[in-house]
């Protein structure tokens, strides 16, 4: 058997010449679809949670509400094959998962207020103008890469986790906030037992078996709950086995001034999240992101976002779950991610396989989400391990930014009384805690430092980091 294509063990990941990095693999054809299939089960409830708010927010029926939430699908695979695949100078060429942004909800339930089922059309083009903006801004972003040293991705990866934990404690309580069993025992031990399946499955698995542990929970987590009423298969029995997105099904886009104003907004955040993104899974993989790398992957989310609304979708952006997935896992090819989003196109086009996944309760979902987001926090930690803490200011910078980044966890209500459009902003921990960590390094290792703290901080943002194993 031939032996497996040798890597250093550092941020580097020097090859052998001639041999293929990880990232550049292909798998056996079975491994390869239940590899993208996890991808798929980790980002499922992610992709169709907007479409599932914002229509009913802006008074569309459950029909035309399904319609958004297999677009949605579609359009989240073409933008992950942008990302993984790509061409031209589109496209990060790493394991990069693309879905509808969560950041784009509150704007676009704004922008519905009292205009109803026209407020799509509305929305749609907003996005398209917000896509191709971003696409022309994507260069200036990729530049910006030398303000990203170790202890601002580090800050920023641990801030991605932590964010999105309040996420899988919502799923784990059953995800509907009005229902009457929201926070019921039988949510919550359910969620326990799913966590608890899936350690065991990491624990006791070898190979293949313990890379898509992840995905054997949710199958068992489901099963476990069927005898317990928990599964609703209802959509199973009422779904189409045929639906294609039809373009501008809800009508020619529509273009005017202030929701394209708010949507740049929201464009704006998206982008600076995915830059945290690509550096946080460049370094998992052990393909530091240049550059030129997050130039790509900008330019893929951006043009995934503008040709979205063509098919009735939403804004997309990167789905920090899934890399807490491909730190789990340790599977690395983008090739897996592809073939994830082949998967979500193929949704996107039947709804009745569609339904298939989306039976999975959120309770397990939440069990599994645990351990997935808690491994992008603890990738962040394992990060700032190699920042040179014992330099006061970068402890300085880390305590303020994770904060501040912990204030719409912590307290939600913090900045109600700002205006809305900040609020996309304000709302993000993410993107706050991002913001205040580069203005901070700027401030402390940059801005006026003695030559000798330049160098120091020169030298940081080219230390090899700790990989993220």
């Amino acid at each position: 058997m031939a032996q497996a294509p040798r890597f250093r063990k550092d941020a580097a990941a020097v090859a052998v010449p001639g041999e293929k990095h990880p990232v550049d693999e292909t798998l056996p054809p079975l491994k390869m679809f239940t590899s993208g299939l996890q991808h798929v089960a980790a980002m499922y409830a992610g992709v169709v949670a907007p479409p599932m708010i914002v229509g009913p927010a802006v008074g569309l029926s459950a029909r035309d509400t399904a319609f958004l939430m297999g677009a949605s699908l579609f359009t989240a695979g073409l933008a992950t094959l942008l990302q993984t695949l790509g061409f031209w100078r589109i496209g990060a060429k790493l394991p990069f998962v693309n879905g509808v942004s969560f950041a784009g909800v509150t704007p676009m339930i704004a922008i519905g207020k009292d205009r109803g089922a026209d407020a799509i059309p509305v929305i749609l083009g907003a996005i398209i103008v917000a896509g191709l903006l971003g696409f022309l801004a994507a260069p200036y972003f990729g530049k910006l890469v030398r303000f990203f040293p170790p202890v601002v991705t580090g800050t920023v990866i641990t801030l991605i986790g932590v964010s999105l934990l309040p996420v899988a404690f919502n799923w784990s309580q059953g995800g509907n906030r009005t229902a009457a069993d929201h926070g019921s025992v039988q949510n919550i031990g359910m969620a326990a037992g799913t966590l608890l399946i899936v350690l065991l499955l990491r624990k006791l698995l070898r190979g293949f078996l313990q890379q898509i542990s992840i995905l054997l929970g949710l199958a068992a987590g489901t099963l476990a709950a069927i005898p317990l009423g928990m599964v609703d298969t209802d959509a199973l029995r009422t779904a189409g086995l045929v639906g294609f997105p039809t373009p501008f099904h809800f009508g020619a886009p529509q273009f005017q001034v202030a929701a394209i104003v708010s949507m740049c907004i929201v464009m704006l955040v998206c982008m600076t999240e995915s830059t945290a993104d690509i550096l946080a899974l460049g370094r998992i993989v052990d393909r530091p992101a240049d550059a030129r790398t997050i130039e790509g992957g900008l330019r893929a989310d951006a043009l995934g976002s503008a040709l979205s609304p063509l098919f009735n979708g939403f804004m997309c952006s990167a789905f920090a779950q899934n890399i807490g997935l491909v730190a789990m896992t340790k599977v690395r090819s983008r090739f897996v991610v592809a073939a994830g989003g082949g998967i979500l196109i193929l949704l996107g086009l039947c709804p009745l396989a569609a339904s298939v996944i989306g039976v999975v309760p959120l309770p397990v979902l939440g069990g599994a989400g645990i351990v997935l987001f808690g491994s992008v926090a603890a990738s962040g930690i394992q990060t700032l391990a190699g920042a040179a803490m014992e330099r006061g200011e970068n402890a300085l910078i880390v305590a303020a930014s994770i904060g501040v980044g912990l204030i719409p966890i912590a307290a939600p209500d913090f900045y109600h009384a700002f205006p809305k459009d900040l609020l996309v902003v304000l709302d993000s921990g993410i993107s706050t805690g991002c913001v205040a960590a580069i203005l901070l390094n700027l401030a402390f290792n940059h801005l006026g430092a003695r030559r000798g703290a330049a160098a120091e901080a020169a030298a940081e943002s080219r230390a090899e980091p700790v990989p993220a194993h």
